[in-house]
């Protein structure tokens, strides 16, 4: 690639991981969603990607965050210290800024551009200007915690099984990409737990530990399945105290208990 040329292709995760192949840092600077959407897609491919800091709206960052594979992935990358993430408008247009290159980049229904420029004064200038305003902008919370620290502890706490039903489950949902933003994270956590006889108890304080979710939203969401007739549940009588409960799928409404079936009930469920 020449740095600051117009690149082409049919997605931004396309025109993004042409960048990475030369770029060592990166700024993108008021994204769209669907550009941020695939920043984190492209990152979390990449076997060694740029350092990459997001200045973006805050209500738009919201938004996007919303979708739980985008705000987890993001939180891995932010952990690592692969990305950082700030508020604030900082262009007109979306920009991405390397070392060497500026590009706007352009997204015209199935068609994306990034429009170059590398005039080493010009891209100095454009990058001393958002560098300033990086600096006076404000940090973003990002609440969703990493998606490999929900990963790995739903393993060594929930179950192995427990936690590949949830991979397989969660990929099936990244496939279905104009659905995915609509499905409710603790909703396939239950489903996924319930394929696995989880008990309630243990799968609701394993997703207020991790920061998923309180325990209470988990109770909910069981009384929404059950009351549905997704799910049913099981008393498992212990030493001292109330009953908990086991979670069980209710197999007359699955075809086949499989995860991509559940990934289909979670999208259908959808609002």
């Amino acid at each position: 690639m020449v740095a600051g040329s117009n690149l082409h292709g049919e997605s931004f995760e396309e025109i993004l991981e042409t960048v990475f192949e030369s770029a060592e840092t990166v700024l993108l600077v008021d994204p769209t969603g669907e550009a941020v959407d695939a920043l984190t897609t492209v990152t979390s491919a990449a076997s060694d990607p740029p350092t990459v800091r997001l200045l973006a709206d805050a209500p738009l960052l919201k938004d996007v965050m919303d979708d739980f594979v985008v705000a987890s992935s993001a939180a891995d990358h932010v952990a690592s210290g692969t990305l950082s993430i700030r508020t604030g408008r900082g262009a007109s247009n979306t920009l991405l800024v390397t070392d060497s290159a500026v590009w706007t980049l352009l997204g015209v229904g199935d068609r994306v551009a990034a429009l170059g420029a590398d005039d080493e004064q010009f891209v100095r200038a454009v990058r001393d200007t958002y560098e300033t305003r990086w600096e006076n902008a404000d940090d973003f919370d990002l609440r969703t915690p990493p998606l490999s620290r929900i990963r790995e502890t739903l393993g060594e706490e929930i179950g192995q099984d427990t936690r590949a039903d949830f991979d397989a489950t969660l990929e099936a949902l990244r496939n279905a990409r104009e659905a995915r933003g609509e499905f409710d994270e603790v909703t396939l956590t239950i489903l996924v737990a319930a394929r696995n006889d989880v008990l309630l108890y243990d799968i609701s304080k394993w997703g207020e530990d991790v920061g998923m979710a309180s325990k209470a939203t988990f109770s909910r969401t069981k009384t929404t399945l059950e009351d549905e007739g997704l799910i049913k549940t099981e008393k498992v009588p212990i030493d001292v105290g109330r009953p908990r409960l086991r979670l069980k799928l209710n197999e007359d409404r699955f075809d086949e208990v499989t995860p991509a079936e559940l990934a289909a009930v979670t999208l259908n469920r959808a609002p």
